[in-house]
């Protein structure tokens, strides 16, 4: 699959936004947070993400090596995305598939990541 437009949104839809992906390209992810909230995530370049959401509607959460910046919805409590870095340095988004409109996470085949390891 290539690069394809979604748009997603929060439970509430206080934080919509929209973003090209390849959702053969997910990944599950067992580190404490991920593991616990049953994230789905897929990756883009911040450049292909854009966000639609009303003044001070999210909250940001770091931990551990506080290199990923996890973004939640204040009103509802959703975490719709976070930023961060791949490897190389590339600043990058990491959506919740499970945020994506018209998207059967179910359908997704996600890649196991062991971030409980790293």
């Amino acid at each position: 699959m290539a690069l394809q437009n979604y748009a997603g949104a929060c439970h509430c839809g206080a934080l919509r936004f929209t973003v090209d992906l390849d959702l053969d390209q997910t990944i599950s992810c067992n580190c404490s947070i991920c593991r616990k909230r049953g994230l789905i995530l897929a990756f883009a370049k911040v450049d292909r993400f854009h966000l639609n959401a009303a003044q001070g509607a999210t909250q940001e959460y770091l931990f551990n090596k506080r290199a990923i910046r996890h973004q939640f919805c204040r009103v509802c409590g959703v975490e719709a995305f976070s930023f961060g870095a791949m490897p190389d340095g590339t600043p990058m988004v990491a959506v919740n598939a499970r945020c994506l409109d018209n998207v059967d996470p179910t359908a997704l085949k996600p890649t196991l990541y062991d971030g409980a390891s790293h």
